[in-house]
């Protein structure tokens, strides 16, 4: 079960990566930090921010969205700058990329990343409805 998160902590990720992420998946994360999506006849589970407000959430946040980026980075064809949002058990990962323009911002378009070929493939996944 995902807890709300406190905008601190997303702000703090942001800071460590020097990346901002998308309004509306913060937005969602502030609400429900992971849980689950169903996307291209898939199930993903969505990687959260690491919630340090007290020891019961650190254990359940440390599968956080900057360490399954540095594990998601060892896989050899991993987009260089890609973030991890989720995965789906199966060695794919949801991953969100820079915007091309200001590659300080994360798009708000989100892939999938097949481990299995290197390809990328764009999705229809908008956070907003998920708020």
């Amino acid at each position: 079960m995902a807890f709300p998160i406190e905008e601190q902590y997303i702000l703090a990720a942001e800071k460590q990566l020097n990346l901002v992420f998308p309004t509306s998946f913060k937005n969602k994360m502030m609400i429900e930090n992971g849980g689950d999506v169903f996307v291209q006849d898939d199930d993903w589970q969505i990687f959260p921010f690491f919630d340090q407000s007290n020891q019961k959430r650190k254990i359940r946040t440390c599968n956080h969205i900057l360490h399954e980026t540095k594990i998601a980075k060892q896989w050899t064809g991993f987009p260089l700058h890609a973030i991890a949002i989720a995965r789906n058990g199966c060695g794919d990962y949801l991953v969100f990329l820079p915007q091309v323009h200001d590659q300080h911002t994360l798009s708000d378009l989100v892939y999938i990343w097949f481990h299995g070929t290197n390809e990328i493939q764009q999705v229809d996944l908008d956070f907003k409805k998920l708020v």
